[in-house]
């Protein structure tokens, strides 16, 4: 008699390490978790250590404090409390840090916190998507590569809202990969969900990665061409609406009761995201500059080669070359995989990023500044990390292909003595250690190549050290600028408005690329917005002591160490006179604003100052069209506003190409009553303050 078979037992999973969160899973090397920890380490010591309110971007701090005074300021991304100009961006990241500072209460590292997490996530979950389809070894490179790029640890620093950016990019793209690999709807529909948040970050931005989304979705999912359009079909109706909610709110929102938004030429969102935001940026005008070899003057001219200039190039491009003979090889090597295959679909997906983001950000005519190109930085990562594994294996397993690796590595060192030549008086000792590490590892790869035979254990080691001083030679330069932010005194070109990392190298995009803002006999309106150089000379403090209202919560005594701060609060750029202030405060009369000034960066000196809601008349750049003659009358008579600041360091005085300004100015001068300097202790620093009341409208 036969006996019956005996049933299959399907193995066990790998079971989970006691602290598998620490250690990762039991078929996990034990090296890959903690190596995980290690980037992450790093990066928040990088991106933490020494900061100041001086650092951050007073635009946006003002506009964070009013958000947590203000539920109203909060949703529109307003820069005063009192809801009369936005900023010139989306509010999501606004919304983000002011939640945090509505909890923890409202302070430079309160307002980090959700950048630095963000920047973080960023990391951990590149890494994870790397991990999967190359391995533990791609994804350690992966990690510490995007941790230590100069220009994203600049940034992250900073409460501009590129990490916040970049971590709903990499997320939308990740679930992409996951939809492509499973073939399931739903993470689809969650990168639209992700890339709307991200447009309500920055805009139109965010969907430079669509093209590559979808394009390589619709090559490498694992269903029907009919499935496949209907999927990306459904995606694009989600992400129009995860896109549009906040637009079709402001424009539904009673035009009597919402703030003008700033940055646009009609006061409408719309305007706002195809106009300024939008095809400005990448073709000029708008307030972007344009003409003149583009790029409003911050990250040198137009063209093929801007990536590599001498403001980008030590930023962003010290792997670029490496990332480039990575994606071109791996794709030859996947050459007759499937359709499906999920090594090239990550190869499309991580190159389609870093082409898309090269290009728009090479080309345009518009603003560019160079902490744009932290948009860069996971694509150059993970094609380096995940491309490099491939050209290792093809190295170590195929005669042919012997030279691909030792040739990507060289060209990056030279590379990287170039870059460091351009500041040959800073750190000199980095470029023999780049030579010589490069060198080593070139000629233990070689020498250790083939294991097989006596020693093979010691010679498969040997060869892994030797892979090792090799990611070590390529990351010396860029780990150097990366960490030159938080040691120098200088902050690596930290100031809030154009942050960058490393020494000057004579270029014209701020310090690190030279010194920032425009171009020496730049005229006219200030390209860039929020985030580029300040008009109307708002970075020069009026006469007077510090500020009232330093030391908010969680600043050292709210003195800004570098940045040129005195104001309190976080992302002082040139504290206001206090005299004038306390003045303003003890004859405010109820008014809702302290104050009238011509531009935001004036308005949100005084704001962190005073903690009080001051109206910035003609937004960032002076240009915006929002305040008119019968506006202004309308305030007064209401006694919402009793005082106007015209001229002088505070920029009182017309706005760049905007007429608006000459007509309210005038209007101003003949019907309000001028307030002598001595009447409220300063020296007026040439700009004069004016008293309006109802009695004055005619």
């Amino acid at each position: 008699m036969t006996a019956p078979p005996v049933p299959t037992v399907p193995p066990a999973p790998p079971r989970a390490r006691p602290a598998a969160f620490l250690l990762g899973r039991r078929d996990e090397p034990r090296w890959s978790r903690p190596a995980l920890w290690a980037a992450l380490l790093v990066a928040a010591l990088l991106y933490c250590w020494s900061t100041s309110a001086g650092d951050l971007n007073s635009f946006y701090s003002a506009a964070v404090y009013s958000g947590t005074q203000s539920w109203k300021a909060w949703f529109f991304g307003s820069l005063d409390a009192g809801n009369f100009l936005t900023v010139d961006k989306p509010p999501f990241a606004l919304m983000v840090m002011g939640l945090s500072c509505r909890v923890l209460g409202y302070g430079t590292w309160q307002m980090l916190l959700p950048m630095t997490g963000a920047a973080l996530g960023s990391i951990a979950v590149l890494h994870t998507a790397v991990k999967r389809v190359f391995g533990h070894g791609a994804a350690a490179v992966t990690a510490f590569i995007l941790a230590l790029t100069p220009i994203t640890v600049a940034i992250t620093r900073d409460n501009n809202p590129d990490p916040l950016l970049v971590f709903l990019m990499l997320t939308g793209t990740v679930l992409a990969l996951r939809a492509i690999r499973t073939g399931r709807l739903l993470p689809l529909l969650g990168t639209a969900v992700a890339l709307g948040l991200a447009f309500h970050t920055k805009m139109l931005q965010a969907y430079i990665v669509v093209p590559a989304i979808a394009a390589v979705y619709l090559y490498a999912a694992g269903l029907g061409l009919a499935e496949r359009l209907r999927n990306l079909l459904l995606a694009g109706v989600a992400l129009v609406a995860a896109s549009g909610w906040w637009a079709l709110a402001v424009q539904l929102w009673p035009a009597g009761s919402r703030p003008y938004i700033g940055g646009s030429t009609d006061g409408t969102a719309w305007d706002l995201i195809l106009g300024y935001n939008g095809l400005g940026r990448v073709l000029g005008g708008e307030g972007n500059g344009g003409g003149g070899g583009g790029g409003g003057g911050f990250s040198g001219a137009a063209g093929w080669g801007r990536m590599f200039n001498e403001t980008l190039g030590g930023q962003i491009s010290w792997l670029l070359p490496f990332a480039g003979i990575a994606l071109a090889a791996g794709l030859v090597l996947r050459g007759r995989a499937p359709r499906t295959d999920a090594v090239r679909a990550s190869l499309l997906m991580w190159g389609g990023w870093t082409v898309l983001h090269y290009l728009v950000f090479s080309l345009s005519e518009g603003t560019v500044h160079p902490y744009y190109t932290t948009a860069l930085a996971p694509g150059i990562a993970a094609l380096c990390g995940g491309g490099g594994a491939l050209l290792f294996r093809a190295f170590r397993d195929n005669r042919r292909w012997i030279w691909v690796l030792p040739a990507a590595l060289a060209v990056t060192a030279a590379w990287a003595v170039v870059l460091l030549r351009r500041a040959a008086d800073w750190n000199g000792w980095l470029v023999p250690v780049v030579v010589v590490l490069t060198l080593a590892a070139l000629a233990g790869l070689l020498a250790f190549r083939t294991p097989a035979g006596p020693g093979a254990v010691r010679r498969t080691k040997l060869l892994a050290v030797s892979l090792v001083v090799a990611v070590l030679a390529a990351l010396a330069g860029p780990t150097a600028y990366a960490v030159s932010v938080p040691a120098s005194s200088g902050g690596g070109g930290m100031g809030g408005v154009n942050p960058t990392a490393g020494p000057s190298t004579g270029g014209t995009g701020g310090p690190g690329g030279g010194r920032g803002g425009p171009p020496p006999g730049a005229k006219g309106r200030m390209p860039g917005g929020a985030e580029g150089g300040v008009p109307g000379g708002a970075m020069t403090p009026p006469s007077g002591g510090p500020a009232s209202g330093a030391g908010t919560s969680g600043d050292s005594g709210g003195t800004a160490r570098r940045g040129g701060g005195q104001g309190g609060g976080p992302g002082g750029m040139g504290g206001a006179d206090s005299t004038m202030l306390s003045y303003l405060e003890r004859h405010r009369d109820g008014a809702t604003w302290l104050a009238a000034v011509a531009n935001s960066q004036s308005a949100a000196s005084m704001i962190l100052s005073s903690k009080q809601p001051v109206l910035s008349m003609w937004g960032f750049t002076g240009s915006d069209r929002a305040m008119t003659v019968a506006t202004l009358k309308s305030l007064v008579k209401a006694g919402e506003l009793h005082y106007v600041i015209v001229g002088g360091g505070m920029g009182g005085g017309p706005g760049a190409g905007n007429s608006l300004s000459t007509e309210v100015n005038a209007w101003v001068k003949k019907h309000g009553t001028a307030v002598k300097a001595s009447e409220y202790g300063g020296s007026g620093s040439g700009q004069t303050l004016y008293r309006l009341d109802a009695a004055d409208v005619t």
